[in-house]
């Protein structure tokens, strides 16, 4: 089973560090062990060492972790201060196997845009890796943007564009069962590539969908409503089933 979250923001205020703190400690304190917690981007608010600092104690766990960049992180403070790895503008990916299965995490930032896309040598990357698994091997693809429409206008003018090169990937690649996202900062499920998106909640805050009421044009966010996390069992018969669950602080 793996958790997923997204989205700390990580700003060195009390508000981000206490929702990380809350989730972490939700998951420490369950009385299983987790394949893996990942975390689909935007860790950090502004990309600074002190606040990758800060994440990498926050998100440390008894628990693997995984963590990509979103388009909030700078990849070569992503990689100095919070993966502890030498500093590269490259992208960050990177794979762990989990049980039978393996899940793959992609860099959709786009140094300096908030929108996302794969560069062909992250797309080169997962092709490699996925031509190296055994096709009964399911894998689980993570990224931060979503590459598909979510219907709420202010995340698909910034979403993963460029998908159907992803999406003739995944053609090829039958064993991919699915993908996982962040940015959206709610929990969401639809469909890309014949697969299911799922969505992970934003811990930092919960967007406002345009049919909710908003005190004003640009009252994108709820910032009251708890933070929360994404559970995905991949079961033996390679369904896969998702739970989100809100955690509470204070």
């Amino acid at each position: 089973m793996i958790a997923h979250l997204s989205d700390t923001h990580v700003d060195g205020e009390a508000r981000s560090m206490e929702r990380t703190e809350a989730v972490m400690k939700y998951l420490d304190d369950l009385p299983y062990d987790l394949d893996a917690v990942v975390v689909t981007g935007d860790v950090a608010d502004h990309a600074l060492p002190t606040e990758y600092q800060k994440a990498r104690a926050l998100l440390s766990s008894r628990h693997p972790v995984m963590v990509c960049p979103g388009n909030h992180d700078d990849r070569a403070a992503f990689r100095r201060f919070l993966l502890h790895q030498p500093e590269s503008t490259a992208p960050i990916n990177q794979a762990r196997r989990f049980g039978d299965a393996v899940i793959a995490l992609c860099d959709s930032s786009v140094p300096g845009k908030g929108e996302g896309m794969l560069e062909e040598e992250t797309l080169t990357w997962l092709e490699d890796l996925l031509d190296q698994t055994r096709r009964s091997t399911p894998v689980l693809v993570g990224f931060h943007h979503p590459p598909a429409l979510l219907h709420e206008p202010f995340i698909d003018g910034i979403r993963q564009f460029g998908a159907e090169r992803l999406a003739a990937l995944a053609d090829r690649h039958p064993n991919l069962r699915a993908f996982l996202c962040g940015h959206a900062h709610t929990a969401a499920a639809t469909t890309f590539a014949g697969r299911p998106l799922l969505v992970a909640p934003g811990v930092v805050s919960t967007l406002r969908l345009p049919w909710e009421r908003r005190a004003h044009a640009e009252d994108y966010v709820h910032l009251d409503q708890p933070p929360a996390v994404a559970f995905h069992i991949l079961d033996d018969g390679g369904r896969l089933t998702t739970h989100y669950r809100s955690v509470m602080t204070g």
